[in-house]
This record gives structure tokens, sequence and C-alpha cells, in this order.
């Protein structure tokens, strides 16, 4: 299977991307793959990416991808940019723009940026700087341009923020310059060829032909993928785990968080998970918990307030172990939690959970738990929370929720009176 990261750079209706096989995505952004659909043996190839409006793909990502057996292709845009960088790894790049970053003829995210229409049909509605300068360069082999004049404009025209250099745009500059000439040869080469200097977009279909025809190496020779399994990879992994139960699509991790905060018997799940990991460590020889904690303390500390392993939630087993207790109405539950997070997020600029304040959310959780204060910090490690500083952080994602079904109960309160 082929997975393709494309946006503006190619239309969706592009024969090459229509082919038994080819598995068409939108442009790639931070967690794309972790897609469990993206498996060992696959290959994937990034030609576009968001870094502006949403959490760029960041390299541990792909590093972790390749390290599970995918091969990964970068070209024309983000991904010829991540190409560059992660070559000594074993990301293969393809096309002049790849070429351009790797030879550091360019460095700047800036030449691969353009402005995307929001309509989430991905058009392309500015020219990038590597389609400009090329577009220079032919003019200057055209003996339309010179190569002062070529500079000039090349740095005229990348001093418009990306997102303002729309077509209309660079025939501005072009007329404030002086360069009429050169503006009416584009003007009529692209009348004749809406694609005419389009670098990025035959860099693009170069790399999608390429993999199509098997003329892609799994890895460049001599690399190795190095480990990306660092604390901040795992929450990153565990963050896109998703599954689809009762019809609903869920993430795990809010599944889970559910269960810590509402379940009032997830303690005692928490102390089988603990079991769990004490005689299946993964590493050195299993122990029941009970000689485990005779070794660390002699036993006079609970084993929550000791171990906390981390958790991850791509393992069936922890998932299924940390979820016993979850019900089909905890699942309906979290569907309405996370469309209220959604709403919060569409309906009030600014929003963000780090935003929602600790002590509502403490309150919250105090009363929840029905425990004093003095008790918070222990009832959280009880659940698996660490601490009830960490409580809070993992549960400030259920505030909006929980404040919406407060306030529906308080409507039909008052309705009923």
């Amino acid at each position: 299977m082929i997975h393709v990261f494309v946006g503006p750079t190619l239309p969706r209706s592009e024969p090459l991307l229509t082919v038994p096989g080819v598995r068409l995505l939108p442009p790639a952004r931070h967690g794309d793959l972790f897609d469990p659909a993206i498996r060992s043996g696959h290959t994937v190839v990034i030609i576009d990416g968001v870094y502006h409006q949403a959490p760029a793909l960041r390299h541990k990502e792909i590093l972790a991808a390749m390290g599970r057996g995918v091969r990964v292709v970068g070209a024309a845009s983000i991904g010829a940019l991540r190409a560059a960088e992660l070559a000594p790894f074993g990301m293969v790049g393809i096309g002049s723009v790849f070429d351009a970053y790797a030879q550091g003829e360019i460095d700047g995210d800036d030449e691969v940026a353009v402005g995307q229409a929001p309509d989430g049909e991905w058009d392309a509605l500015t020219w990038p700087v590597v389609n400009v300068r090329y577009v220079l360069q032919l003019a200057e082999v055209a003996g339309v341009l010179d190569g002062e004049r070529a500079a000039g404009l090349l740095a005229a025209l990348r001093a418009v923020y990306y997102p303002q250099r729309t077509a209309a745009a660079v025939w501005a500059v072009c007329r404030l310059r002086g360069e009429t000439e050169f503006a009416g040869w584009l003007a009529e080469r692209r009348a004749g060829d809406r694609h005419f200097g389009d670098l990025k977009r035959a860099d693009a279909l170069a790399a999608v032909r390429a993999v199509l025809e098997g003329l892609v190496p799994q890895s460049a020779d001599g690399t190795s993928v190095i480990s990306a399994e660092t604390t901040h990879f795992r929450r990153w992994s565990n963050a896109a785990v998703r599954a689809r139960v009762d019809g609903l699509e869920l993430f795990t991790e809010d599944r889970l968080i559910y269960q810590q905060v509402f379940n009032p018997a997830f303690g005692q799940t928490w102390a089988a998970y603990l079991e769990h990991r004490s005689r299946h460590p993964g590493r050195g020889p299993g122990l029941p918990l009970t000689a485990r904690l005779a070794q660390v303390t002699g036993g006079d500390l609970p084993a929550h307030r000791l171990f906390h392993p981390a958790v991850d939630l791509r393992d069936g087993a922890t998932v299924t172990l940390l979820l016993a207790g979850e019900t089909p109405e905890d699942r309906q539950a979290v569907a309405r939690y996370a469309e209220a997070l959604a709403l919060a997020r569409r309906t009030r600029p600014g929003f963000s959970v780090a935003a929602v304040r600790d002590d509502l959310t403490r309150r919250v959780l105090l009363e929840l738990w029905q425990c004093l204060p003095e008790h918070f910090d222990d009832q959280a490690s009880a659940r698996g929370l660490v601490s009830g500083a960490r409580a809070v952080e993992a549960a400030k994602r259920l505030i909006p929720g929980v404040l919406a079904e407060k306030s529906e109960r308080m409507e039909a309160a008052s309705g009923a009176r």
C-alpha cells in the first residue's frame, strides 16, 4: 500500500493518485504517521503538510515509522524539507526541491510554503518561493531577464508574506519594478500551460511515479534509524491511538482519562495494572507486586505511591486491562465530552485546554472523588494520575463537558419548577 499525503501541490483528480494501491490523504500533520493503517512494508509519500494552522509533522514520527518497517519518501514541499533533514537516517528524497535543500542551496521553510484554501479542498492560493525562483531562471534562459533583474525580482517577491503572494501580488510587484516584459512573457506561457514553472508539481509527480514503478530503494545505503521512544514520543503516540467502538470513533486516551476521573472503582483497575506490569516488566525478571514492594520498602507504602510505569496505549493488552470497567454509557459520555471540547475550540477565540483554570479543575475533581483536599494527591496517585497536579492537567480536557452537563441539569431543573 502507498499512502500519499498531498494537498495543494497536486489535485485529487491527478491520474497517478487514482490508481489501485494508492491511499490518498490530506496534507500531513503531527500524529498522522501513527495511523494503524500505515504498516510495515508500506510506503508513505510525504508531499504536502500543514504547519501554520496545526502542529507540523515531527521528525521523530518519521523516524519511528521507518523504524517499524515503513519506507518514507519526501518530495516537492515539506516532504522535500523533511527528506533533506532525515536523509542520513534513511528517508528518501526525490526531485529538484529536495536536491536544493540537501545541497544547501535553500534552507527556509518559507521556500515551499503556500496559502491553502480553508474549504477542505486544499487548493493553493499563492506562489511558493521555489516556483518563483524557477520561473525567474527560465526567464533568464529565455533572455527575458538578466541575472541582476531576476535577483531583484526574487528579493521583492520573497519579501511578500507567503499567504499574500498571490498571482495578483506577483503581477503587482512586476509592475512596480517596471518588469512588464517579464509579466507579459509569464502570462503568455501560463495561458498555454497552467502548470508552467510549477516545480513542486513536477517533483511530486516524479516521486509518486518512482514509487509506483518500484524505483525507490527501501532505505539509503549505510543508514540506520535511531530510537524514537522518548517521553515526548510516547505522549504523542498515546494521543494518536483511537478505535471505533459502538459506532463511535474515540481516542483511547480520552477513554482512559474518563475512567480515571469518573470511575469510582478505577483504583482497583490501576492496582491490577501495576500487578500485571510487575509480573511482566518487559525487561528483567517478573515478580509478584508484594514481593517487589518488599524489596523496595518492606511493604510500608502502597504500590501506587512507588511505581508510576509509563502507559503504552498502542499495546492491546494494556488497553484491555485499563478499560476493563468501561461501559457503553461511559463511551457515550466520552463522545459527548469530546464534542464539548471541540465546540469550545470552535466558538471561543483563544481557547485552549492549557488555559482551563487549575482551581476550577481541582474543585471538580474534589467533588467527583468526594475527598478532602489533604487526600487529593493520594486519590490521584491511586487512580494512576501520579499526583494532584498531574490529575488537574489531565482532567482539563473534560471541563467543557462537565460545565455543559451542569448547565443542562440546571436548565432542566429550572424548567421543571
